[in-house]
């Protein structure tokens, strides 16, 4: 078992590190086999199909059964404080951290160590992400986001820079450095969940500046990547990847790219599913023609609205009525179907709510 004597020779104790990714587990879990593995990994294994433990080959239950393994968690978690905290490690000092980030001889493990630190000491820090910035230390990020083999560096990486990327002042530096290729090389290839929804996040927060919307959506692979995200992954990645459409499709000539992309198609898929943030990125691809054409072709699009109008938020609600308004005007045909879906009525009710909302804001006043 080896020992740690520095920031950048720490190492950990084999039964630390997972058996299929050979990383630090962040979020040990045990198989029925007995056998430990980190969450992200086992879970790729077992979605590849298999039934088996990667270790003793024994035939797992369906469904498998991943029980967190809290003592190990805990215990790599107390090792990591406790080589943190000796006071040659300079803990927490920045200069030696990023000292530690962009040494070519720094170990993936101490470069991991030292990210994570940042991570906490950059969110709040601008100060500290100004002098990330300058100090030549976003190559290094990069250059750990492009680390395939190492999941959790990875990961890691990518929430340093999206914490990097909150500043206005960032948002076109990073792109400039060549942040977006390695963005959209997560955001296709990532190893894990978390980084593929954290690419989305970091290309949402760099779109925020107007002239990145443009750069990032002629990107090669930049919406037709978040377009497949949004089809093919969970939860969170879908989320993060209609919020990203959302940011990038203010932009006119995305909305163009999206449509190629396939995007109605999912986008209206995924709103009855119920994400409502669909509806959304809808409303902005109603604005174009190419847009709104797609919609009239696809079967179902008319309803999907009709529901979000009936049941959704208010926000959902505003998009859905701008989007069937948009189609309504483009298509006589949508009209009809609009009408047979119920949507007079439904606008009058609308009406009827919104006016007696004004009625009781006058009473509120006059009183």
């Amino acid at each position: 078992m080896a020992t740690t004597t520095n920031a950048t020779t720490t190492h950990y104790p084999d039964d630390f590190k997972c058996p299929i990714s050979l990383e630090i587990m962040s979020e040990p879990v045990i198989l029925s086999s007995g056998h430990t593995f980190d969450r992200s990994s086992i879970q790729r294994w077992l979605d590849a199909g298999h039934r088996t433990c990667p270790i003793s080959k024994l035939p797992l239950s369906d469904p498998p059964s991943l029980i967190p393994n809290h003592a190990l968690r805990s215990l790599i978690s107390s090792y990591t404080a406790l080589n943190l905290s000796k006071p040659n490690q300079n803990r927490g000092d920045p200069e030696t951290l990023i000292s530690n980030l962009t040494s070519k001889s720094s170990s993936p493990e101490a470069k991991l160590v030292s990210i994570e630190q940042l991570c906490q000491l950059s969110k709040r820090d601008f100060e500290l992400r100004k002098r990330l910035t300058e100090s030549g230390a976003v190559a290094a990020v990069l250059a750990c986001i492009s680390r395939k083999n190492y999941i959790t560096l990875q990961e890691k990486a990518l929430k340093l820079l999206l914490n990097l990327s909150l500043d206005d002042d960032n948002k076109v530096g990073l792109v400039a450095e060549g942040a977006i290729s390695s963005i959209i090389a997560a955001l296709c290839g990532g190893e894990s969940a978390d980084c593929r929804a954290t690419a989305a996040t970091v290309l949402t927060s760099l779109a925020v500046v107007e002239v990145n919307k443009a750069t990032i959506g002629a990107y090669p692979f930049a919406i037709r990547g978040l377009v497949t995200l949004l089809r093919e992954g969970g939860g969170r990645e879908r989320k993060e990847a209609a919020t990203a459409l959302y940011a990038l499709c203010c932009f006119p000539d995305n909305r163009r790219r999206a449509v190629e992309c396939g995007a109605v198609e999912i986008l209206v898929i995924s709103l009855n599913s119920g994400l409502e943030r669909a509806v959304e990125v809808l409303g902005l691809l109603a604005k174009c023609k190419r847009g709104r054409d797609e919609m009239v072709r696809f079967n179902g699009c008319v309803k999907s609205l009709i529901h979000v109008i009936r049941n959704g938020s208010w926000r959902g609600v505003q998009y859905a009525l701008m989007t069937l308004n948009l189609l309504c005007l483009s298509s006589e045909v949508i009209c009809m179907e609009a009408l047979k879906e119920g949507a007079f009525d439904i606008c009058l009710r609308l009406c009827l709510i919104h006016r007696e909302i004004e009625t009781d804001e006058a009473i509120n006043e006059d009183s």
